[in-house]
């Protein structure tokens, strides 16, 4: 009993049905800046933007990292887990990680994250993922020379497990019902996108009231190495003017939770957020690559993305869940390129 309610606490205490997505089409070649591109994410997705950013730090400008916990801290597997999560995990640990895979270039050179900038939000209700792991998080930042203006770090809103929208969701204080929820700060509904890419991207133009196109899905098929577990589809947001000229145009990268993909709760995960309408008017491609549930090897049967190794060991044994060669954060980072490339 006690490995089961371990196991539903780790992958999010999902029990939404699935729902079906419109027949994915070929990734467009946009060319995106690639020296524009950032990402965020919550839960799992905050541990995998976290370690995406650490492991392509020369390419990623800044990330989002939403009850998400520190770099590497997985690297004894599944046993690691719920001490990452609800126990006092060190900064200093993944800290000393990074240097460690840096070193023999499974990541790049640790000196770019000294130039990101990062947001961090922890909510006061949270029963899933516990402060400590968001202040490891900080403090890995801290030792790695982040400047104080370019690292933000949320942590009095009286929120549950979730992404914060001023759109759609549940009662702040909720942890479960997809993971989307609605907070009020200082008297007015919190905008957690707009917080998320306006501390990343700079100062943005107000949103667009009207969108001028519709998120698509796409075949990631193409990108996917073998035992990626992710899904065959993902959903990108493509403003009108990027779809005309996107040489301006920024790739901000959205990572699901746990039972939070598309197959879960539907359009609101790439659609009911709220990053479109920012996109829409500040010439940002939004990305959101999904995650598939697997209730066979690779074991992810909530479709978690893999912050502690479930996509299997690299050669010789070592953990590279972490590391560029990972079959995730391959994939991830050719879909990206693939909207940077020439047209």
């Amino acid at each position: 009993m006690r490995n089961m309610r371990f196991l539903l606490l780790l992958l999010g205490l999902a029990t939404a049905q699935p729902s079906f997505a419109a027949s994915p089409k070929k990734l467009p070649a946009l060319g995106a800046d690639p020296a524009r591109t950032s990402v965020s994410g919550l839960s799992s997705g905050g541990f995998f933007a976290m370690q995406y950013a650490v492991a392509y730090s020369s390419g990623t400008i800044g990330a989002g990292i939403v009850a998400g916990g520190p770099y590497a801290c997985g690297l004894l597997g599944l046993a690691a887990a719920l001490p990452c999560m609800q126990g006092k995990p060190s900064g200093a640990g993944a800290f000393n990680a990074a240097l460690w895979y840096a070193g023999f270039g499974a990541i790049d050179p640790t000196d770019h994250i000294a130039h990101q900038k990062i947001y961090l939000f922890h909510g006061t209700q949270d029963k899933i993922v516990f402060q400590p792991a968001m202040d490891a998080v900080r403090d890995f930042y801290v030792d790695l020379k982040v400047p104080a203006a370019n690292l933000l770090y949320v942590k009095e809103v009286a929120a549950g497990h979730a992404f914060i929208s001023d759109r759609i969701g549940g009662a702040c204080d909720a942890n479960g019902d997809h993971y989307i929820n609605r907070c009020d700060v200082g008297g007015q509904p919190y905008d957690q996108p707009g917080a998320i890419l306006a501390h990343l991207l700079g100062p943005l133009k107000p949103r667009a009231t009207t969108l001028s196109s519709v998120p698509i899905p796409f075949d990631q098929r193409p990108y996917l190495p073998l035992a990626s577990a992710m899904a065959d589809t993902g959903y990108v947001y493509i403003p009108k003017d990027c779809r005309k000229a996107a040489a301006h145009c920024a790739v901000h990268v959205v990572f699901h939770g746990c039972g939070q993909s598309a197959a879960y709760a539907g359009a609101d995960v790439y659609a009911g957020l709220g990053y479109n309408a920012w996109a829409d008017t500040n010439g940002i491609v939004i990305l959101y690559p999904q995650v598939d549930k697997s209730p066979v090897a690779p074991f992810n049967p909530q479709g978690c993305w893999d912050w502690w190794g479930y996509t299997g060991p690299a050669l010789g044994g070592f953990p590279r869940f972490q590391t560029q060669s990972a079959p995730q954060m391959r994939a991830v980072h050719d879909v990206v390129a693939r909207l940077q490339a020439a047209r």
